[in-house]
């Protein structure tokens, strides 16, 4: 019998390694907002709240309640009769006032959504000579400031007789270069052109492509325009101060008539004040998650 034979060699199987434990994912510095981000973004917070807050102090109090040195920082309980004669003030008018502030507001931000999304839409997807010369020159529009046109408006409102008509305030708003200069943006970095190829390739027409493929993409940044329109149609003063006379104004106008007495009550001003931002309030509360949709789409296209 051989040494071989005697001590046969047996070939173990090596023992797998155990599994080593799965490292924790390092922390990237400034990856979270720290105490100094926070802190900043609750100085904003209160600075955009005290303005409301002071107005609801003055609104519910009385009309010497602005001028008492030991004025409390808790509200009164007038509100509710200074709102009530902010109401019923015939100089007001203020349910005409209301209703012509949401149809004005209503009609401009639907206009300069649709509009400015059309336009968006071309400048961004269909290719025509000419088209980066339009959009800067629509782009340039924007530093010329509204009060160089106030006169030939006016001269041409007047000609036409749409001084006090809500014409007056709905046509020169029915478009904006803002609007068209965001809806293109959007557009050209949320719809791909494979999109449009495939529905030319299934026969839609160019329109028809713009409906079923342009305008579900561009939703979100249409809510966007559509809200910040609404709110700046609805705080416009100075062009409806000028057209509109005081049996059919908008509300900014119809609340101005509070402080042209000798003397100005600012609880009731600022009760009215308050009134006026309340449809505002509603808006945001229903459409805030549009409105941050779209900023943060807008914001990381591209």
């Amino acid at each position: 019998m051989s040494a071989l034979d005697a001590h046969p060699i047996v070939l173990s199987e090596e023992e797998p390694e155990p599994p080593r434990p799965a490292r924790r994912p390092r922390r990237v510095k400034g990856s979270r907002p720290g105490w100094f981000v926070y802190g900043c973004l609750g100085v904003v917070l209160l600075a955009s709240i005290f303005p409301f807050y002071w107005s609801l102090l003055i609104g519910s109090g009385t009309s010497y309640t602005i001028r008492d040195p030991n004025m409390s920082w808790l509200p009164g309980g007038n509100f509710f009769s200074n709102a009530a004669k902010v109401i019923n003030d015939p100089a007001v008018n203020f349910w005409v006032a209301l209703w012509n502030s949401i149809v004005s507001s209503g009609l401009i931000a639907l206009s300069v959504v649709f509009f400015s999304t059309l336009a968006g839409w071309a400048f961004a997807k269909l290719r025509f000579k000419g088209s980066s010369v339009l959009l800067v020159f629509v782009i340039a529009t924007m530093a010329v400031p509204m009060q160089l046109g106030v006169v030939p408006l006016y001269i041409l409102f007047s000609e036409i007789g749409w001084t006090g008509n809500l014409g007056a305030i709905i046509i020169p708003a029915l478009v904006s270069a803002f609007g068209v200069f965001w809806m293109t943006q959007y557009i050209r970095q949320a719809v791909p052109d494979e999109l449009i190829e495939a529905a030319r390739v299934d026969g839609a027409t160019a329109f028809r492509t713009f409906l079923t493929v342009g305008v579900p993409a561009a939703r979100p940044a249409a809510a966007m325009l559509g809200l910040f329109t609404f709110v700046s149609a609805w705080n416009n003063f100075f062009w409806p101060f000028i057209v509109l006379d005081r049996q059919s104004p908008t509300l900014p106008v119809a609340l101005s008539l509070l402080q042209s007495n000798y003397f100005i009550d600012y609880s009731i001003v600022l009760a009215g004040v308050l009134l006026s931002t309340i449809p505002l309030i509603i808006l945001f509360v229903f459409a805030g998650k549009q409105l941050v949709s779209g900023i943060m789409q807008g914001a990381v296209k591209g």
